[in-house]
């Protein structure tokens, strides 16, 4: 997927967080320590691993392809992936209000860490919280569950 196509995805899967830009996906494309999972046209996900720690930056599924399970095949990547890089703990922060990403993952063993007071900002442009979630990798690289 080009930058541009990333970003308009990304537009109509998110109002909060404010969708990311093409040129803001074009930089983190030629990032070294980042990497890009796709299901097609229909998801991805976007995430980090650097000094044994991995980050989920964002992850994004078309409207019409939810509930299908994609979300949660890219998480499984995700990990597995993360591990391939030698992270021991993986990282992500979520809206508090956004439900659905929390049981998905929840379900792949995120647990609440930390929150962040109004990090993000609703289109009203009242404030919304983060969750800081966290999962403990194990040893070696199983692969992805499906």
């Amino acid at each position: 997927m080009t930058p541009e196509a990333l970003a308009a995805l990304h537009a109509r899967a998110f109002t909060t967080p404010r969708p990311w830009s093409a040129e803001e996906f074009s930089g983190w494309l030629v990032d070294p320590l980042a990497f890009l999972l796709l299901e097609g046209d229909a998801g991805f996900l976007l995430g980090r691993a650097v000094a044994g720690e991995a980050e989920l930056l964002t992850v994004a599924v078309a409207p019409e392809a939810r509930g299908r399970g994609l979300g949660q095949r890219l998480v499984s990547r995700f990990l597995y992936q993360a591990r391939l890089r030698g992270a021991e703990v993986a990282f992500l922060e979520v809206a508090e209000d956004n439900a659905p990403a929390r049981a998905v993952y929840s379900k792949a063993g995120f647990t609440e860490s930390g929150r962040r007071r109004g990090y993000y900002r609703s289109p009203g442009g009242h404030p919304i919280d983060a969750l800081v979630m966290r999962r403990v990798l194990a040893d070696g690289a199983a692969p992805p569950s499906t």
